[in-house]
């Protein structure tokens, strides 16, 4: 039978050879470009390790849940210089020789407010072992101005922005507040305190480190008893 339109199946049978033609050579292409051409590796990201803690020194953090990453706790304080509400600067080091709680806050911080009448009591009551509150203050001087002012804190109080958040650094810790340091007369870190301090803890911890300055316990036997304590007062307080 005669193709009514020769002219037309001509061009179609053209076309289709001319895209099969196409086909192959963009297959060929495709194989020699696999085979000779190099391949992409594939790409792994590593996950950081944090870093260990100084051997020894318990992180006393008495929140439900274990922090990811235990801090990295100096074994004698750092130096650290900040000025305080009258403008002069003052060293950590200028109260060696005496215990020492540092206690960093702000004032926009709730539990830190909470804790501060205990502080001042403890400040007090522990007179005759020569105890000293250093508060470091992470928020505006104005604003710790204010407060100090209105609240009667009769503690040294040192006023950092950057300089706050590089002193918590320098103890291990990130922006979390409060927290609280307490120190031997020869500076060296007992414990650190992560959250707001109560009474039976710091009553715990500031014994130990009285035995400590008297020579009755060693550092890792108080820091030990130390760890041990926080732990059962954590459970007891959970119970209530």
């Amino acid at each position: 039978m005669n193709d009514p339109h020769p002219a037309s199946s001509r061009q179609a049978r053209i076309g289709l050879l001319t895209l099969v033609a196409v086909l192959l050579a963009s297959a060929a292409v495709g194989f020699i470009a696999y085979r000779v051409l190099p391949r992409a590796s594939p790409v792994h990201t590593a996950a950081a390790i944090p870093a260990p803690p100084a051997a020894g020194i318990p992180d006393t953090d008495v929140s439900a849940e274990a922090p990811p990453s235990p801090p990295k706790v100096p074994v004698e304080l750092p130096e650290i210089r900040l000025p305080s509400l009258d403008g002069a600067v003052h060293r950590l080091g200028d109260w060696k020789g005496r215990p020492l709680v540092i206690n960093f806050w702000a004032t926009w911080c709730d539990p830190c407010r909470r804790e501060i009448p205990l502080l001042k009591a403890l400040r007090r009551e522990h007179a005759a072992d020569g105890l000293e509150i250093v508060g470091i203050a992470v928020d505006y001087p104005d604003d710790v101005r204010k407060y100090v002012q209105a609240h009667r804190i009769d503690y040294p109080v040192l006023i950092g922005e950057e300089g706050g958040l590089a002193a918590a650094s320098a103890f291990g810790m990130d922006t979390v507040l409060p927290f609280s340091v307490f120190a031997d007369r020869q500076g060296r870190v007992v414990t650190l305190k992560v959250g707001e301090l109560h009474r039976d803890e710091a009553k715990l911890i500031l014994d130990r480190v009285r035995d400590v300055d008297a020579g009755k316990l060693t550092l890792p036997v108080a820091r030990e008893q130390i760890s041990v304590g926080v732990r059962e007062l954590r459970t007891a307080h959970a119970a209530d």
